[in-house]
């Protein structure tokens, strides 16, 4: 039987965050993960990450997950793969199956960073091929580079939904709608906009009513839902669609502390069955933690920080951390904790219904109900401005953790604050160069550069840009609204591209003068 001082299960954001926390003080540490490949959900997530610089804001997850395995390379920490912890028993003892094999192991601490799984709703057709969790579809296209299909129906605003969906759009699909029982939308209203201005259309208040097919998806009908989630005989809606993406939540995959004899909760806003653990993520069991979505469903950075603060903990349990030293780390950790979970977005606001910002600005209904800003509604919001020259205007409505546009101008033409949760502002006496950073750091895509009078009669847009093939200088095409319909004919004025932009696209367009405040896509003629 192999001694460690530290096991951690999971080689996900959480687990590897605790790994390097402990193995970087000398604490002799392995990770155990039934995959092939380490990293858990972030070699899957393409997109950039929100926070502040010190949660790594503004990276993609692929790029966090390789930094983390260099990370616990450097800490000395083994990771295994293809190895599933199939027990632990008493005195931290854990069998793992390997090549076929059961292993047992023996540590003086362990941290169990398990992660979630995917929920299912079930509905007539359900078992159809072509059925699929929208993390399976993330797994297929980003890591494998396969589409899940041409024709994709969405079921789920959280934001798993609506990062999916854009990603689809990415990998050349057609998202032919995205659907949600609930009246409102679940996740951020940024991941909304982005997808609205594209043209998917969002239907909330429906839901699956049947998919259609003998030997695959074939089409799916939705329907108009009541006050106790029963679909409304004649509202049903039919879509030819060959694929069906379910994002309707997460659920801890806790299996192990139960075994572990951990005392459990049945808690919904943390996401189902969840050990009780204190600040440090330790459970009932002493020497014994839990940290990430095994004990409560949040978002990967602050996975990352409570995996820290279970590693550090576990160092300290058993001689490896200086007592002063820990707390002034976990101090540190704590208020990164606390500033990821302000804003309207916060654990505690789970469930509730919020209806203005924290600056006391009405939320945009429309927002919730459509997945985009009214016309009239934009303007109440401190990002949106009319400026003589070149100038951002930001579209962030909601109080959401994230600041890297105010990092990234050095002009300063952009103020959120020491509250990483308020709404950005544009600052009128500040003079925009048109360096296009504050576009490319925004990791909602809701910052534009427009230039007003850029012409007689005439503004430019510039934009984030994401998808393939990239249009060229004087290409034709169509302006789109932020609900994604057509507005007026656009011109291509440059496409940049810059390692600082880290795959984002600056796409600049000019549109006539009247559609300034209005125009926020572009659409290549076919």
């Amino acid at each position: 039987m192999e001694r460690y001082n530290l096991i951690v299960v999971g080689a996900g954001p959480a687990g590897l965050s605790a790994a390097i926390e402990a193995g970087k003080r000398g604490m002799k540490t392995v990770v155990f993960d039934e995959n092939a490949k380490p990293g858990g959900q972030l070699f899957k997530q393409i997109h950039k990450f929100f926070g502040s610089k010190e949660h790594k804001a503004k990276i993609r997850g692929f790029n966090i997950g390789s930094q983390l395995l260099k990370e616990a390379a450097e800490a000395g920490v083994t990771v295994q793969l293809n190895a599933t912890v199939t027990g632990i028993f008493e005195n931290k003892e854990i069998t793992v199956n390997q090549d076929g094999a059961i292993h047992h192991y023996k540590a003086d601490s362990v941290i169990i960073a398990t992660g979630a799984a995917e929920n299912m709703v079930p509905f007539a057709g359900w078992t159809l091929p072509g059925v699929i969790g929208a993390g399976a579809a993330q797994t297929m296209m980003n890591l494998h580079g396969i589409r899940p299909g041409k024709k994709i129906l969405m079921l789920g605003s959280g934001n798993v939904g609506l990062v999916v969906s854009f990603q689809l759009l990415q990998a050349g699909c057609e998202v032919i709608a995205l659907v949600d029982a609930a009246p409102r939308i679940g996740g951020y209203g940024v991941h909304a906009a982005k997808l609205a201005r594209t043209g998917v259309p969002f239907y909330l208040g429906y839901t699956i009513k049947n998919v259609e097919g003998e030997d695959r998806v074939r089409a799916v009908t939705i329907g108009k839902v009541d006050a106790h989630f029963k679909i409304i005989p004649g509202t049903e809606i039919r879509f030819d669609a060959d694929t069906v993406c379910v994002a309707v939540g997460l659920s801890p995959m806790s299996q192990l502390l139960k075994m572990a004899g951990c005392k459990m909760e049945d808690n919904p806003r943390r996401g189902g069955q969840v050990p009780l653990v204190d600040e440090y993520g330790e459970t009932s069991v002493p020497c014994l933690f839990a940290a990430g979505d095994v004990s409560g469903i949040e978002e990967a950075s602050s996975a990352m920080i409570k995996g820290r603060m279970a590693g550090l903990r576990a160092a300290w349990h058993l001689g490896f951390a200086e007592e002063a030293d820990m707390q002034q780390t976990e101090k540190g950790y704590a208020a990164d904790l606390d500033s990821l979970r302000q804003g309207m977005f916060a654990p505690c606001n789970r469930g509730k219904t919020i209806e203005q910002t924290d600056e006391g600005i009405p939320i945009s209904q429309n927002l919730l109900a459509r997945g985009f800003v009214a016309d009239e509604e934009i303007a109440r919001f401190p990002g949106f401005s009319r400026q003589k020259g070149l100038h951002p205007v930001i579209e962030c409505t909601q109080n959401i953790p994230c600041n890297p546009c105010q990092d990234a101008c050095k002009k300063h033409c952009i103020k959120i604050g020491s509250c990483i949760t308020a709404l950005p502002q544009v600052a009128s006496d500040a003079s925009c160069t048109g360096c296009g950073m504050c576009v490319a750091s925004c990791s909602g895509q809701a910052i534009f550069l427009v230039h007003e009078d850029y012409e007689p009669g005439f503004t430019s847009i510039t934009m984030p840009y994401e998808f393939l093939p990239l249009p060229q200088k004087g290409d034709k095409g169509k302006a789109l609204s932020r609900s994604g319909k057509v507005l007026c004919d656009a011109e291509v004025l440059s496409v940049k591209a810059s390692p600082a932009y880290d795959h984002t696209n600056l796409l600049t367009m000019k549109v006539p003068a009247a559609f300034s405040d209005t125009a926020r896509f572009f659409k290549l003629l076919a």
